[in-house]
């Protein structure tokens, strides 16, 4: 609607005027669109805004789109879209309803995300990223998008060592993630235990010692194990799991040949180094003095593989913020050894998740794994509804959708960029700003439509109330907050989106008796909840959220 009416205007002042607007006003009596195209144009031309809008006014409000047309305040542009829009909206939702086919069928892209790392615990950042990265590949795929998924794990490196050390010496009888912790504590305490777990690293990429190997092999494949019972339960299904050491050795060649083209220099004790201070960054090692390829060297072995593995248009690469300088020095060295894929790559950041304890480290073995705060929610879920008439089978997917559903839209719900405190209670209300508040007005508005059925009441549009809601305009706004999510990166334009529907939807609900055979307009409003329940669930599933049919 809002490219609708922006072609209308411009139809009338020309496509150069820039940055003007089309909003949805805060007050509803200000319509349902507005527009500072004359603001702007008075600004440009010295002429009085007001009358700007006046003559603007006068050349469109004949439009069918329209209503009617008020010019407000300094110059301000109301649009009152006529009923009858809204309504032939209304009759083309269904299951394909939002779709904008912003890409071709031959836009590829692929995005790397979730990205544990064997050896280490999975832990609640992880849930952050698969949260984003899962909602924007099915943001993209139903846009048209023809998107692949990819888990990038780190099979090699210090942690490997540190984890491996930690099972040598003390603590073999304990999980892989306390192991890692315990090797991480005397690597930093402890000067000779350093040196024993740099050498040990040695070993691990020369695949030199079979005891390190029995260990390295068992470690990794119980680690994977699990991580893939987590996805599973995550409904997340990757179509790249890709592994540092498969990257490592092409890194390595893509930096040597760099030093040799004058991109990269020697820096101390034999590291090769990328000037990053030359383009206002930082310098960072891409070799270091062991002659070991860094995390830098393989992400641009990485962008190499992903891109023989498929040949994308567009590569996503999300992960928490703390790596944003990491990655503009990266790619800053991307663009110069291999500058179309750096084209082609975008790194998408997010915030930190922490519960009200603060923040976790693997580092230290105060780790928060992502499985123990889904399990902590679901304790919650189940105590919530534990008076309620459900079979063993029906309580179980209630409990498990839920909890998933509450740790994902809490991530959701705010910008990519910002920092998360868990709220255990909040995020399971039934009531308010919750995953399980948008499920419940799923669930209900399905309970209708089952009464409907039971009652004989068909929906139909032949018989229309003389006033149209805000449900009807809310619906008609889907396809924008998809289209704005998928623009900004940013699913949470569809989290507000649908908290909004869902307060208007119980709102109808609560003024409304929806099944009434006594009712002429009866068929519509269940037409209506139908309409609802499409988008919702439409936007649940793009969130990564599962709906339920009974809660």
């Amino acid at each position: 609607m809002k490219l609708k009416i922006k072609k209308i205007i411009e139809a009338v002042v020309g496509k150069d005027v820039p940055n003007f607007s089309v909003e949805i006003p805060g007050d509803k009596n200000n319509g349902d669109y507005s527009t500072n195209v004359a603001l702007i144009l008075g600004k440009q031309s010295g002429k009085n805004p007001r009358e700007i809008a006046e003559s603007i006014k006068e050349k469109i409000e004949k439009n069918s789109l329209f209503e009617k047309i008020e010019v407000a305040g300094p110059g301000f542009i109301n649009f009152f879209v006529a009923d009858k829009v809204f309504i032939d909206i209304l009759k083309s939702v269904d299951k394909n309803y939002g779709r904008a086919e912003s890409f071709k069928k031959s836009r590829r892209i692929i995005i790397d995300y979730t990205d544990p790392n064997p050896f280490k615990e999975f832990h609640i950042g992880h849930l952050m990223s698969n949260a984003i990265g899962e909602s924007l590949s099915r943001i993209f795929e139903f846009q048209g998008g023809e998107v692949k998924r990819a888990c990038y794990q780190g099979d090699v490196g210090m942690h490997v060592a540190k984890a491996i050390w930690g099972k040598i010496n003390g603590a073999e009888n304990l999980e892989w993630g306390t192991a890692y912790a315990y090797g991480a504590k005397m690597f930093e305490e402890n000067e000779e235990k350093k040196k024993e777990i740099i050498e040990l690293n040695k070993k691990i990429f020369e695949k030199s010692d079979a005891k390190i190997n029995r260990l390295y092999d068992e470690g990794k494949k119980l680690s994977l194990k699990h991580f893939s019972e987590i996805y599973n339960k995550l409904d997340t299904k990757f179509d790249y799991f890709i592994f540092e050491s498969q990257v490592m050795e092409i890194g390595k060649k893509i930096v040597e040949a760099g030093l040799k083209n004058g991109v990269f220099e020697n820096g101390e004790n034999g590291a090769i180094i990328f000037k990053g201070e030359e383009f206002g960054l930082h310098t960072r090692v891409f070799i270091n003095s062991e002659g070991l390829p860094t995390y830098e060297a393989k992400d641009l072995g990485l962008a190499e593989v992903k891109y023989k593995k498929y040949k994308y248009d567009k590569s996503i690469v999300v992960t928490a913020n703390e790596q944003n300088d990491y990655f503009k020095v990266m790619l800053c060295a991307m663009d110069k050894v291999l500058p179309k894929l750096a084209e082609k790559t975008m790194h998408v950041s997010h915030g930190m998740l922490r519960l009200p304890e603060g923040k976790m480290s693997s580092r230290t073995g105060k780790v928060i794994t992502g499985e123990a705060l889904i399990e902590k929610v679901e304790e919650l879920v189940k105590e919530k509804i534990k008076d309620r008439n459900l079979s063993e089978n029906e309580s179980k997917e209630i409990i498990e959708g839920v909890a998933i559903g509450a740790i994902r839209y809490s991530v959701l719900k705010q910008s990519a960029g910002s920092d998360i405190i868990y709220d255990f209670d909040k995020s399971i209300s039934f009531e308010g700003d919750s995953g399980p508040y948008l499920q419940y007005a799923y669930t209900r508005a399905q309970s209708v439509l089952r009464k409907a059925k039971e009652e004989g009441i068909k929906l139909s549009f032949r018989k229309v109330t003389d006033k149209i809601t805000q449900l009807e305009k809310i619906i008609s706004r889907f396809p924008e907050a998809i289209l704005r999510a998928e623009q900004n990166y940013e699913p949470h334009f569809i989290s507000l989106y649908l908290a909004e529907l869902a307060g208007i939807f119980n709102t109808y609900y609560a003024e409304n008796k929806i099944v009434d055979k006594a009712d002429e307009f009866s068929p519509y409003r269940v037409a209506l909840a139908n309409a609802f329940s499409l988008v919702m669930k439409n936007g649940l599933w793009l969130l990564g959220i599962k709906t339920l049919e009974k809660m």
